[in-house]
């Protein structure tokens, strides 16, 4: 698959998951194969501009997980083309746009999913990137504001007149944020109002079953999987596999959930330093022990670690607490093993979800 000048070794998409996808992350799934391209979390252009040393660390990069993008927010055009311009030079491989994001503190900037509201300006702001950039410049976006202002094909053609180099779509509205169904037949509209550029759907993509069902239902070129890939960092691989030969490749084992989780909290150490590494896994580990089956005696504990020595201590306790749910060959009885987890695309039990903002929309 090619974004502009940009080729890619799969048609599948790492999404933006504010405060996950940073580059540990990235890294650990890229590492896993089939993956096409990784996106960062969603960076505030003005402080890249203010040259805040956070927004800097959220674009640091690493030649493992290339090509990779940058999404960016903002509503002052000039802002957004300088903030790109610092991309760029960082050696991000493409800028994405976020027209989608709901939450009120990003909407009343004028930026993320209020961009979808007046065309004729988004267009001119993304524009302005095209101009200036060498790199492919993409675009983020939802269904619409809400039920009666669909507005993503319209925004899709007037975006690729201006030479954008492809349109992401969440399948759902504003107003909807993360509750209700996707709507594939509005991803559909949207790939069906563009002529050049690929579209690629988002939204409850939790498994391969789940990317063919978007695939074959909207149209649409390709996948981005953000929760999907925390569930499962292995899908990336997974889905490739099954998409190019119909044949579904085994669940990753314990044993590799265990190395890959210890792998991901090293980088994270890497990366932030152990005291502030150790911090950040502890939201993390938890999501690896979801398919360990018996495991609470491990999350009570791991949400309070604050060293890689600590965290082996507990995995070693943890590992003896849990053989008394194995048989004698040290698989786990079959009474005690995690269920299966399917994605509301497909119409089955819908898997437990990172946590989002809770209530009405318009109080996020």
């Amino acid at each position: 698959m090619k974004l502009g000048n940009l080729e890619l070794e799969s048609n599948l998409f790492l999404s933006p998951l504010a405060g996950y996808t940073n580059l540990s992350f990235r890294l650990t799934v890229k590492s896993l194969g089939g993956l096409g391209l990784v996106t960062t979390d969603l960076v505030n252009a003005r402080s890249l501009l203010e040259k805040r040393p956070v927004a800097y660390k959220m674009i640091a990069t690493d030649p493992r997980e290339q090509p990779m993008s940058v999404q960016l927010f903002g509503g002052v055009p000039e802002e957004m083309r300088d903030a790109a311009l610092i991309v760029q030079e960082r050696g991000a491989q493409s800028v994405d746009i976020n027209m989608g994001c709901p939450v009120k503190k990003v909407t009343k900037t004028g930026s993320g999913s209020s961009m979808m509201k007046d065309s004729q300006a988004t267009q001119r702001l993304v524009k302005g990137m095209v101009d200036a950039l060498d790199i492919p410049v993409t675009a983020k976006m939802r269904l619409g504001w809400d039920d009666d202002n669909i507005t993503a094909p319209d925004l899709a053609v007037a975006l690729e007149d201006v030479g954008v180099s492809a349109i992401f779509v969440h399948g759902r509205t504003r107003a909807q944020g993360f509750s209700g169904n996707v709507n594939l037949d509005g991803i559909r509209k949207v790939k069906e109002a563009v002529s050049r550029v690929p579209v690629i759907g988002n939204g409850d993509v939790t498994t391969p079953e789940s990317a063919r069902v978007m695939l074959e239902s909207s149209g649409c070129d390709g996948v981005s999987m953000g929760r999907g890939a925390f569930y499962n960092p292995w899908i990336f691989k997974q889905t490739e596999h099954m998409l190019r030969t119909g044949e579904i490749l085994p669940e990753a084992t314990f044993e590799q959930r265990v190395e890959l989780m210890r792998i991901h909290l090293k980088r994270m150490i890497e990366f932030y330093g152990e005291d502030r590494g150790c911090v950040q896994f502890r939201k993390v580990a938890p999501w690896y022990a979801k398919r360990f089956g018996p495991s609470k005696y491990f999350k009570d504990r791991v949400v309070r670690f604050s060293s890689l020595d600590e965290f082996d201590t507990i995995l070693a306790e943890y590992l003896q607490w849990r053989a008394k749910f194995c048989d004698e060959s040290g698989e786990l009885q079959e009474r005690y093993r995690p269920p299966e987890q399917y994605s509301s695309i497909t119409d089955k039990a819908p898997v437990e979800q990172i946590k989002v903002p809770k209530g009405p929309v318009s109080n996020w």
